[in-house]
């Protein structure tokens, strides 16, 4: 590794998560809550998210000082545990949701932009698209700086994005409106709790909820940069903190300044309309203005992670030894040009048909469910072996591998199967890597699951020719 490589600190590595964590999704969760739930079902769906991402971030953190050794650990934890074949795909599964997640950053990005330059119009035109290259272009150079140069300039872009949320959030704190809040805040014929009416609604509000806390583990992702292993545990841990505390703030305090039926049908992004309903038209400009930031910093902290991704699944010898190649400042520099390769092919599809882009970025929105489960499975596994009786490490790796399975179930099952057709071409890319360094490509029981995947796509383009699936209203 070069000498010229420096090292990424913790408040750099808080920056980062947070950064690649609060992109878009908090300034229309509001509005996306209230379309299912009232504030008092929000706020029990967040609190049950925010403890089952929390036991899932405790795993990733006792991973990290069991095995310190292992870098980019969303995939290299589940390989601990399940084998290669398994972090592989959680490798594949981690990498293709983040690099398609960027082409909707650039989108929203420019799409935010456009409130204040209308030649931007819904980020999706020509001019959208240029801008969106560019900037795509000038993160790619940046990053091939070397991990502390990007960490610091998006540690200044994390700070710009946090600005306009903690404005809101105090802003509705002071407006808070106890009466409105109380007045229907579990959504029931007399407000008062009824499971069997309050339980739907916290259940159809955990989906919305799942998502925006996608990109926890990003302190973990980039622990190989981090200035010693120690400070990843705290960075995961104060990352989540600050996290769930501004969708819980930014969130539920919603509910004391609208009703719920105005939240529900508030244009995006709703934040803007909430903010604009309390303080006039300097608030919706101000959101507007943190939109755009916050993507641009979650776009380039994901940006990081997609190239760093590909590096450490190669060095771990999962990935073919393309991946490998790095400049004088140990960027991967091969791994970031593909990445971002096609993050710019899809900005060029979008001007001829976004069809395939939103088709693939749906898939790709249940892929980081994959890695996310594994992870939860083998630290389970793992942690039976390590203090061989049922400890609470053992107790959390269940609750968190049910919690995930619970997120693959509420998401639908045509998602899952779906997926299949990214997971059974990305195999190519494994068996190119064992062949490399002369290992076996499957054993037994990963021959089985390759079988499965195989299958699972053949039936899903069986079902789509056939309008079973219909991936234009899934």
């Amino acid at each position: 590794m070069s000498t010229k490589e420096k090292k990424v600190g913790l408040l750099g590595l808080v920056a980062l998560t947070v950064s690649s964590v609060v992109g878009g999704g908090v300034f229309n969760l509001m509005s996306d809550m209230a379309k299912s739930a009232s504030a008092g079902p929000t706020t029990i769906a967040l609190i049950i998210s925010g403890i089952g991402m929390g036991i899932f971030v405790l795993c990733l953190q006792h991973f990290n000082e069991k095995l310190p050794e292992l870098d980019a650990g969303i995939y290299s934890y589940a390989e601990a545990g399940m084998g290669s074949f398994v972090g592989f795909n959680s490798a594949l599964g981690y990498w293709l949701s983040i690099f398609l997640g960027n082409v909707a950053l650039g989108s929203l990005a420019f799409s935010a932009l456009g409130y204040f330059f209308p030649i931007f119009g819904d980020g999706s035109n020509l001019a959208s698209v240029i801008g969106a290259s560019l900037l795509l272009w000038i993160m790619h150079f940046t990053i091939l700086k070397g991990a502390n140069f990007a960490a610091n300039i998006n540690g200044i872009i994390t700070i710009a994005k946090l600005i306009p949320l903690a404005i809101f959030i105090l802003t509705l704190i002071i407006a808070f409106d106890a009466d409105l809040f109380s007045a229907n805040f579990w959504g029931t014929v007399n407000n008062d709790f009824i499971w069997a009416e309050v339980g739907p609604q916290i259940s159809k509000a955990m989906v919305s909820a799942v998502w925006v806390f996608v990109g926890v583990e990003g302190a973990v992702v980039y622990s190989a940069r981090a200035n010693n292993k120690q400070i990843v545990g705290r960075a995961i841990i104060l990352s989540f903190v600050i996290i769930t505390s501004i969708y819980l703030l930014a969130t539920v305090s919603s509910f004391a300044v609208l009703t719920q039926p105005e939240l529900a049908n508030l244009d995006k992004p709703a934040m803007a309309f909430v903010m604009e309903s309390v303080v006039g038209k300097w608030g919706a400009m101000l959101i507007n203005a943190g939109v755009a930031i916050s993507a641009i910093g979650c776009w380039f902290a994901c940006t990081m992670f997609s190239g760093e991704i590909l590096y450490q699944a190669a060095k771990d010898e999962v990935f073919p030894k393309f991946f490998l190649k790095e400049n004088k400042y140990a960027a991967p520099t091969t791994a970031l040009l593909v990445s971002n390769g096609l993050v710019q092919f899809f900005y060029l599809s979008l001007l001829i048909n976004d069809r395939a882009y939103n088709f693939m970025a749906l898939l790709a929105s249940s892929t980081m469910l994959v890695p996310y489960f594994f992870v939860s499975l083998s630290y389970a596994k793992l942690s039976w072996k390590w203090d061989e009786k049922v400890s609470k490490n053992v107790f959390l790796g269940i609750i968190s591998t049910i919690y995930m399975a619970y997120c693959m179930y509420a998401s639908g099952y045509t998602y899952i199967l779906v997926t299949t057709l990214l997971f059974a071409p990305g195999m190519l890319l494994y068996i190119t890597a064992r062949k490399q360094h002369n290992k076996q490509v499957f054993n037994k029981a990963e021959f089985i699951g390759a079988i499965f995947v195989i299958v699972g796509a053949v039936l899903s383009i069986y079902l789509m020719l056939n309008g079973t699936i219909d991936v234009t209203n899934m």
